[in-house]
């Protein structure tokens, strides 16, 4: 199901997804709901655990909107083979929503690889789309984002694919972050043509050959210096540039702390500047982005941290109905259309 003015945005939510499920999910996607107000919320999952968690928080949502699955997929669980192991996951219920027609996104923050292949088989793909992917947001020092392609969802590419990384996420960033005629780069070890092997060599000519905005090859360093706004790469590589970055502010916090306790000065010296830190650090921290949306489904599927908090649900939901709201994935239709008649 995809976007559509004249009907409103419907979310579900893999209530059971996620290391604090189903606590966390509820209280992000009921906030959600309560800030905008302007879509309908189903909360997929055990129901009685659900309404546990309502009830225990002094919550209101009508019970009509819980949609019970009884099976859970946890961190453990082989993603692939859960489709048969577990084909009455709250994963996979929320997925068959979506595919159905009675939901127009799928919110979760359980097993990454799980969620990829339920959307991919239970959303199913948008012709023409060969892999989707992942597109992470990162700070930089200009103050804006660099989006990075993929960041997981496979662990392999052919040139092709990275190709479509870049187009598939070019809508996303000129519709959601207002980024006309994005700068796409593609990750290697040297600015020159000759560098690299024969994956960023082929992707690279496919990517000059097109009509996006390729100025060639970027390195590692170029992302924070946000050299480009787009930076393409094999899912194995972006997935560990994501999680490095993301481990930026764990790391900062653990070294202000222990600067902190060496003394009463340093004490008083990280006190000073906790808050302009914090706040000048806001761009890097990943629940402000909540989840990442898997890009090429027929339907939005949004994808968040097994550690996700309330905040970062909530995030996520809304980062759902924004894309809902924008029609991305008929946007990406059209996009592929054009360029299957090319």
């Amino acid at each position: 199901m995809t976007g559509n003015s004249k009907t409103k945005c419907v979310v579900a939510v893999d209530a059971m997804g996620g290391n604090f499920a189903p606590r966390n999910e509820v209280l992000g996607a009921i906030e959600a709901y309560n800030e905008s107000g302007d879509f309908d919320l189903l909360l997929v999952g055990r129901k009685e655990k659900i309404i546990d968690e309502i009830k225990s928080n002094n919550l209101k949502f009508d019970e009509k909107y819980i949609i019970h699955a009884e099976q859970v997929i946890d961190m453990h669980d082989h993603p692939t083979e859960t489709m048969k192991t577990k084909p009455n996951s709250s994963m996979a219920v929320g997925a068959k929503l979506v595919r159905s027609g009675e939901a127009h996104a799928l919110v979760s923050a359980g097993n990454t690889g799980a969620m990829v292949v339920n959307s991919i088989f239970g959303i199913g793909r948008i012709k023409g789309v060969s892999r989707p992917t992942l597109t992470a947001p990162l700070p930089n020092e200009k103050g804006e984002f660099t989006f990075v392609a993929d960041v997981g969802a496979f662990v392999d590419s052919k040139p092709q694919h990275i190709f479509e990384f870049a187009l598939l996420s070019k809508i996303l960033i000129e519709n959601i972050y207002s980024i006309n005629n994005p700068r796409v780069g593609i990750l290697n070890v040297g600015e020159e043509e000759s560098k690299g092997y024969k994956l960023t060599a082929d992707a690279s000519k496919l990517l000059r050959e097109s009509e996006l905005n390729f100025i060639g090859n970027v390195e590692g360093n170029d992302i924070f210096k946000g050299t480009a706004d787009l930076v393409v790469c094999d899912g194995f590589i972006g997935n560990i540039i994501l999680k490095f970055a993301e481990s930026i502010i764990p790391f900062l916090k653990a070294t202000f702390k222990n600067y902190a306790e060496l003394g009463l000065t340093n004490k008083l010296k990280i006190g000073m500047v906790r808050g302009p830190l914090k706040e000048a650090l806001k761009k890097a921290n990943p629940e402000n982005t909540g989840g990442l949306p898997l890009l090429g489904v027929n339907g939005i599927s949004i994808i968040g941290h097994g550690s996700s908090s309330p905040l970062a649900i909530k995030n996520m939901v809304l980062r759902a109905k924004e894309m809902y709201d924008k029609n991305i994935v008929n946007k990406i239709k059209g996009t592929l259309a054009e360029y299957a008649e090319k």
